[in-house]
């Protein structure tokens, strides 16, 4: 059943087109004026929104450009008793799916409808289809770390510079190196991974330049090599620092020669291979113990990108969340959920150890446990905050001095009395005793923010 929107400041019109589109089989919601219609699609998946031009407080056209910036999937159908050629050119321009005159016409009304909705289905279909086949998603975050990341990423993808990844399991080291690929020259080519931490010492070499029939027990035929595969393209070498010192020597030579022999064979076989590894060791440590060679590592480190852990770059937590909980829903089909500002305080507590990877697996829970708005017990309830042999984690193990602690609780506190009192400041100041001009620095210093649309003095 599709959930529909009805926007008009006239009672009599919303009431209307409510029980006619009931009687249709579809689900019906009203709001009398724009600023309640915009906090409406805020909060919900709507398959399409009916709304009025002429409406006092918000025009109909601003209230379709907002819908347009905040869900631009969701087609709007404009209605107006004052409808003229040059406002449905206008609507049309800003976006909107169709203008309907009123009175509107009944058989006109429910073909659009129909027609919006399937439209809308198609566009989220398509949309989660894209996500399953393309595994280069989204590199998310406003941090400074991030935000080198991606300009060294435009800088060096075009080059034909080798690339070292490192981080932690989990950071998204491999999310780099399909960018540095996507971004690149060579992104009409393949893009060929390998797991140097999966496959058996014994099978490395077969596995990266192939083999030929007979020169082992189980080769029953030629094998091409990862090498060959990604000729024309990028070869992805993930978790290098696991790969064995005599599979390290070959593909040393790999890279100064361009050439590459399969096992069993004695014909050199040229390749035209871009590389990109990463690893979650220290491979300056690995050097010094013997179990990596330095000259490899010089090859490979032409550009060294680093990514930090979740825990490094906190402040892109929210962001991240939010994106995957709303990937999350579509693709599930789950009704539109948000995280209160204390729920995503809460997430932003934790330890995550197990970075992004961890905090999808955390967000897919929450979004299949908890109601529609995500809360500061939901994530305590859900989020596996203690850690294996580690003890409890609280709140308090997230902060090593106590000023980081007092201005977290002092921050919370603030935007609790804030959204109990509507956001009134003279009243939040008076209730907790302090100047009104000093509870405005503290919302300029946290950089503390409402939900609704005005804020009351």
């Amino acid at each position: 059943m599709a959930n529909l929107l009805v926007i008009d400041d006239e009672k009599t019109i919303r009431t209307t087109l409510k029980e006619i589109l009931e009687y249709e089989g579809y689900r019906v919601e009203e709001a009398s004026d724009g600023s309640i219609g915009l906090e409406m699609v805020k909060n919900n998946n709507y398959d399409a929104v009916l709304c009025d031009i002429k409406m006092p407080k918000m025009d109909g056209l601003e209230v379709l450009t907002k819908i347009q910036e905040m869900a631009p999937d969701v087609p709007v159908i404009m209605i107006s008793g004052h409808g003229t050629i040059e406002t449905a050119v206008e609507a049309t321009k800003k976006g909107a799916y169709d203008f309907i005159s009123k009175p509107p016409d009944l058989n006109r009304l429910l073909i659009t409808l129909r027609n919006a909705v399937e439209k809308q289905n198609l566009v989220v279909e398509t949309k989660i289809l894209k996500r399953k086949v393309s595994k280069t998603k989204e590199i998310i975050g406003d941090s400074p770390a991030i935000q080198k990341i991606m300009e060294t990423i435009d800088k060096v993808a075009p080059t034909e510079a080798r690339v070292l990844v490192t981080g932690e399991n989990g950071t998204g080291k491999e999310l780099v190196a399909r960018w540095i690929h996507e971004k690149s020259n060579r992104a009409n080519g393949p893009l060929v991974e390998v797991n140097c931490a999966a496959i058996p010492g014994e099978l490395i070499e077969s596995e990266l330049f192939g083999h030929e029939k007979g020169s082992f027990t189980s080769a029953v035929k030629q094998r091409i090599g990862k090498f060959e595969q990604a000729n024309g393209g990028t070869l992805f070498l993930d978790e290098i620092g696991d790969m064995g010192l005599a599979a390290q020597a070959k593909v040393l030579r790999a890279l100064q020669e361009n050439k590459i022999t399969r096992v069993g064979g004695d014909k050199e076989q040229s390749v035209d291979v871009r590389v990109v590894a990463a690893t979650n060791k220290d491979l300056l440590k690995e050097i010094e113990e013997g179990n990596f060679r330095l000259d490899l590592y010089h090859r490979l480190s032409v550009i060294l990108i680093h990514v930090p852990t979740l825990n490094e770059r906190e402040e892109d937590i929210p962001l991240i969340a939010e994106k995957f909980l709303k990937e999350i829903c579509e693709e599930s089909g789950y009704a539109k959920k948000v995280f209160t500002p204390l729920g995503m305080e809460a997430l932003k507590t934790i330890n995550w150890s197990g970075n992004i990877r961890e905090l999808r697996n955390v967000v897919e829970r929450l979004a299949i446990m908890c109601d529609q708005k995500i809360s500061e017990e939901d994530v305590q309830a859900y989020a596996n905050i203690q850690k294996p042999g580690s003890g409890p984690q609280t709140t308090y193990d997230k902060f090593s001095k106590f000023q980081e602690f007092k201005d977290y609780a002092e921050k919370n506190f603030i935007l609790h009395k804030l959204k109990s009192n509507g956001w009134n400041i003279a009243k939040t100041a008076q209730e907790i005793e302090i100047q009104r001009s000093h509870l405005y620095n503290k919302i300029d210093k946290f950089g503390l923010k409402r939900e609704d649309a005005t804020q009351s003095i």
